[in-house]
């Protein structure tokens, strides 16, 4: 056993399959002073690598999964521990047979090698399985079984022999010191060890270790049924480890594989079994195998087992098969199913790397090792970094909720706008009780209750019938609504309050802010005061980290505000960036401003009605803020639009919020004022205006450049990002943000994600290998069109282009509308700065 070091530049905790690839990664970046520690024996320490079936589909409707995915299956290659074998999803239902389609879709998009079978077609490929059950199969044949533990192995010792690695097994974490918000110590069972960076790979244990630091690691340990039923003499005769595709009988949450002469069947089917961390017993417990190896509940895994005869007869048919493995194994669940990944915003210096699934773990080492050397990822991890969870989001209430509604989707069928349903409300704006009796319909962002349409505008779908399409597929049609088409209309007619308290907001003042604030911002922020500046954020490499805008409240004063989905990333970069000084202070305002924007051409006409100060375009131009008075409340209103038309948002203490609602509602009915949900705020009125989205059209993999955000000019004092970006400036862009049109006479609705492709069908493919894809998709009411944004190469990226979108397994005409920034709907910009 090596001596415990006494200082290392960084500890990870952890030697599962993911503690493995970070040392790894780390020392391959060339870090030399690591330390890693594990509680469990080597090498198989008892965790989720130990038992996991250890597969790998290298397809998910997500880029940034699949991006870590097919990196790690080139990983697990290049060690020798992969066995290529295919995988098929099949399909009991036509309901299911759609989602393959889908399926189908995502692999065009990230560029996976993919095809859709037909029942005879999945027999060719698995002689046991009863194809009369079945619809339909989506075939990968990249499918993969892997061996993380020998992964492990081979990499944690080439990185103890080059001189970088200690590694310390059964040795237990005590404590995680932390002195000024930083981890500064590791004390064990064998002594403490000092540094200032602690990364924490412990799978299910990975919130009790964070604990120690008064961090929150948001995962709830889940139990995932499997068992392992044979010899059976079949595929005892086969003399292969694995001779027949992969198969996930996806109706029922289950799959099937052969593992020598075994059928080894695992289930999501069943209840949702959650655990907490300290319910794990340590190693060697009486009656486990491992400590994430609970004891089998046969009675829960009954119906599969009896699906599982349905579809492998020949091999499973008789009497009930008696298993010779069976367990209930542990497994990390997360509030919304993603990775938690990055610095954890409570303690500076202590990164999670959790909730990793073993087909996504290598990867998931080699970010971490990125991020950490520098400060930036190849894959972006948007929707992975754990700062996007706010405070709400980590506590053990909310963790169980969502886990346990979250369990049956890892195999069931999400809609892309699908809504969480538990553990809500949780946060609700000061206009909740307003904007509930006018029938709102909820969507979530950061936990806020956000009105994506209201019931009460039902009448305005016949007012505007003619021109509204209709959507005759109910998966188009689902969490949809016509209702949102016609607020936006009648918010381009006459006025539209919308309700957008979910902002995320933060106050920067003191000596130091405005150099700090132009340390992280693109734009220039040395404005006049009662500027408003939209600005991205970079990260080191030029892509994109945030995307917000910042008002010039005083010499010295600041306000920030991001979208309610971001706000938490964004509040963990900027905290993390202060200066040590003092001259800076950060201020968190979200919960005690609300925000209600005014857009329309009657807006002014309202906004004049309960003020007596001069509201016009002279004295109030665009891009411009104010503090004012409505009615006798105190306001900031700041003159800017994401939808397109002449407006403001107003920003108002949260205990000012209703009584300023009425106000202004009162003072519209004469103007026909309708209220206007998110629908309209972040889908139709965005997408006429052909403005980008943090987390769709603005990601670490573009530079502002190809999407359309450069400025004129690039201010003098550095920023983060700059250097990668004043190269992009001086390069041609690989690729532009370009807005498509579907071809009129189409009565199909993308979702995003799609695959766009020449007319030809064959796919579209810059300079730096990146497919085009459909980055958000909607309606523009206003043109009667249907609009797309995609990043397009430049031989493409031309007006009137003729090209072609996949939506699940159809191809539909599409033509490019306008490039760059130019908006479809009002490109002047005449409507906006009336």
């Amino acid at each position: 056993m090596a001596q415990l070091p006494g200082r290392a530049d960084v500890v990870v905790i952890g030697a599962g399959v993911v503690g493995n690839f970070v040392v790894h990664h780390l020392a391959d970046l060339g870090w030399r002073n690591i330390t890693q520690i594990d509680k469990g024996p080597l090498p198989d320490p008892g965790g989720s690598t130990g038992h996991a079936s250890n597969f790998v589909f290298p397809v998910d409707h997500s880029k940034e999964i699949t991006d870590l995915t097919v990196d790690s299956m080139r990983q697990y290659s290049d060690l020798g521990v992969l066995t290529r074998c295919g995988g098929i999803e099949v399909a009991r239902s036509e309901e299911r047979a759609q989602e393959l389609r889908g399926r189908m879709t995502s692999a065009r998009s990230w560029g996976i090698e993919a095809e859709l079978l037909t029942p005879d077609q999945i027999g060719d490929l698995v002689p046991y399985c009863s194809t009369d059950l079945l619809i339909s199969g989506f075939h990968t044949p990249t499918g993969a079984i892997v061996d993380p533990v020998r992964a492990g192995a081979l990499v944690r010792e080439e990185a103890e022999q080059r001189g970088a690695l200690t590694v310390c097994a059964e040795t237990e974490v005590l404590d995680l010191e932390v002195s000024g918000g930083r981890v500064n110590g590791v004390v064990t069972n064998r002594g403490r060890i000092e540094t200032e960076i602690v990364v924490v790979a412990c799978g299910v244990w990975s919130p009790k270790v964070a604990a120690l630091a008064g961090a929150r690691i948001p995962l709830s340990p889940a139990v995932h049924q499997m068992i392992d039923v044979g010899p059976i003499p079949e595929l005892e005769r086969s003399g292969e480890w694995v001779s027949f595709p992969l198969v996930r009988d996806m109706d029922c949450l289950m799959y099937e594989r052969q593992r020598g002469s075994s059928l080894e069947i695992g289930s999501y089917a069943h209840r949702p079994m959650l655990h907490s961390p300290g319910e794990i017993p340590p190693v060697g417990a009486p009656g486990q195998d491992s400590p994430t190896s609970f004891p089998f509940t046969s009675d829960d895994f009954a119906p599969q087992l009896r699906h599982a005869q349905e579809l492998f007869p020949g091999l499973l048919g008789g009497s009930t098969p008696k298993p010779h493995k069976a367990l209930n194994g542990l497994l990390s669940l997360t509030p919304d199913g993603g990775p938690l990944l990055g610095e954890t915003p409570e303690v500076a210096g202590l990164w999670s790397a959790a909730a990793v699934w073993i087909k996504e773990a290598p990867s998931v080492g080699r970010m971490i090792a990125q991020w950490l050397t520098d400060g930036t990822t190849e894959i972006d991890l948007h929707a992975a970094d754990i700062s996007r969870f706010y405070p709400y989001a980590r506590t053990d209430a909310h963790v169980k909720a969502r886990t346990a509604e979250g369990f049956p989707k890892i195999y069931g069928i999400t809609h892309p706008r699908e809504q969480w349903q538990s553990n809500r409300p949780i946060r609700t704006s000061p206009f909740h009780a307003r904007t509930t009796s006018l029938g709102a319909v909820y969507f979530e962002a950061g936990g806020w209750e956000r009105p994506q349409w209201y019931e009460s505008n039902s009448g305005l779908v016949e007012e505007y019938a003619g021109r509204i399409p209709q959507r005759r597929a109910e998966w188009d049609a689902r969490w949809w609504s016509p209702i949102i088409e016609a607020e936006h209309l009648a918010m381009r007619d006459r006025v539209a309050m919308v309700d957008v308290s979910a902002f995320a907001v933060f106050d920067v003042t003191g000596p130091g802010a405005l150099d700090y604030l132009q340390r992280l911002a693109m734009a220039q922020l040395d404005r006049p005061v009662g500027r408003t500046i939209y600005t991205p954020l970079l990260d080191p490499g030029g892509g994109f980290r945030a995307d917000l805008t910042i008002v010039r409240r005083g010499e010295e004063d600041f306000r920030v505000i991001t979208g309610g989905s971001d706000g938490g990333r964004d509040l963990a970069w900027f905290r993390a960036h202060l200066p040590s000084d003092g001259s800076v202070h950060l201020a968190d305002m979200t919960s005690a401003v609300c925000s209600v924007g005014v857009w329309g051409p009657r807006a002014r006409d309202l906004i004049a009605a309960v003020t007596e100060e001069d509201v016009s375009d002279a004295a109030f131009p665009f891009g411009t803020a104010r503090e004012m008075d409505l009615g006798g409340l105190p306001v900031q209103m700041l003159r800017i639009s994401y939808v397109g038309d002449l407006g403001w948002e107003i920003h108002a203490p949260a205990e000012h919020g209703l009584p300023l609602w009425d106000l202004l509602w009162a003072a519209g009915e004469t103007l026909g004022v309708v209220a206007a949900g998110i629908g309209v705020y972040g889908t139709t009125g965005r997408l006429e205006k052909a403005h980008r989205l943090m987390g769709a059209e603005l990601t670490g993999e573009y530079d502002p450049v190809e999407a359309g955000l450069a400025l004129p000019r690039v201010k003098s004092a550095d920023f983060i990002g700059k250097t990668a970006y004043l190269a992009a400036r001086e390069e041609e862009p690989a690729a532009t943000l370009c807005t498509l049109a579907v071809a009129d006479g189409v009565d199909r609705f993308m979702t995003g994600h799609e695959p766009v492709l020449t007319r030809s069908a064959e796919p579209i493919i810059d300079a730096k290998g990146r497919r085009s894809f459909v980055t958000s998709a909607g309606p523009a009411p206003s043109l009667g069109r249907y609009l797309l944004l995609v990043y397009l190469p430049p031989e493409q990226a031309v007006e009137g282009r003729e090209l072609l979108v996949e939506y699940l397994g159809e191809r539909y005409p599409v033509t490019v509308l306008t490039v760059g920034r130019t908006a479809p709907f009002d490109p002047e910009m005449t409507r906006v700065k009336a």
